[in-house]
């Protein structure tokens, strides 16, 4: 009998900055959207919940309290992520879905600034940001979803946090697009598997890269003791960006539509990978068309109940 696979929904920010009539990005991307346009994210929740994803992230990737610290109102962060789920809600609603029918998970990202190799931070800060991050969010979300993380110790503050406040995670690296078999900060992503296997996670994935790299950390990927699986990014290069900078620096490619970005996780899929969906630059159309050939390869697809 085939697995069940676990689908995400897509890349939420970069989706929300296109639709968003923001004459340009913020340097908090997608809350700000959130903050000046709210009903958008409940579309784009719609729209990922209509092309067949089964677990839903809240709009969460930039809210936390080290950037709010630097763009907002460090304040406003349990109100910040109060809203998210509240969108994800209506979303769910719109798209004429029951709600526990949907797992919502919520995010716990890079705390500074995405793809950086050594965090500002130190390790009792970061725990501590990771674990008011997971106790303002756990008694409403179905779990969470480390992802794009760069190194060793952001993945060892995120398990940390994680394993004091018994939650559960999706644990998500990001690894170079020069050489998949590495985390952004170059150290071995086998470091990071060997890592997740120690712990207690629902799985471990590899996010926020290109294809390419992701075909080449599959095989690290598959030695994991736990599920595993990917999410590609659609950029083509992420160079450009550095802490403080907004996405708008970034290209995205041009061969990576919905039919090609299907081609690449049926690859994974073949591999082994039971979890799949979309990071930035893959949108609900992509969703879709992944939903649509699972099911033509005779697998089920699912929430986080099969993990």
């Amino acid at each position: 009998m085939q697995a069940d696979i676990t689908l995400l929904d897509g890349g939420l920010g970069q989706e929300l900055v296109k639709r968003s009539r923001a004459e340009r990005p913020h340097p908090l991307w997608s809350m700000q959207v959130m903050i000046d346009e709210p009903d958008l994210v409940a579309e784009v929740h719609r729209d990922f919940c209509l092309a067949g994803a089964k677990v839903l992230c809240l709009n969460t990737y930039s809210c936390t309290r080290h950037r709010l610290t630097q763009y907002a109102d460090p304040s406003r962060l349990e109100e910040f992520l109060n809203l998210a789920y509240e969108l994800a809600c209506q979303g769910i609603a719109a798209a004429e879905i029951d709600r526990k029918d949907i797992d919502v998970v919520a995010s716990l990202p890079p705390l500074t600034a995405s793809y950086v190799a050594k965090s500002p931070l130190s390790r009792e800060q970061m725990v501590a940001e990771y674990r008011e991050l997971i106790e303002l969010q756990k008694a409403r979300v179905d779990g969470f979803i480390a992802e794009t993380l760069s190194s060793i110790e952001e993945v060892d503050a995120v398990l940390e946090a994680a394993a004091q406040t018994r939650v559960r995670l999706l644990l998500g690296v990001t690894v170079l697009d020069s050489d998949g078999s590495k985390l952004r900060s170059g150290e071995p992503l086998e470091s990071a598997v060997k890592r997740a296997d120690d712990s207690n996670v629902d799985a471990v994935l590899a996010n926020c890269s290109i294809p390419e790299a992701i075909e080449q950390a599959i095989p690290i990927l598959a030695n994991s003791t736990h599920s595993f699986g990917a999410y590609c990014n659609g950029f083509t290069s992420i160079e450009a960006l550095k802490p403080g900078m907004t996405v708008d620096v970034l290209e995205s490619r041009k061969d990576l539509g919905p039919i090609e970005h299907a081609g690449w996780v049926s690859r994974w899929l073949d591999a082994g990978a039971s979890v799949v969906g979309g990071c930035c630059e893959v949108g609900p159309d992509h969703i879709a068309t992944l939903h649509a050939l699972i099911k033509e390869r005779g697998q089920h697809v699912s929430g986080m109940s099969s993990h």
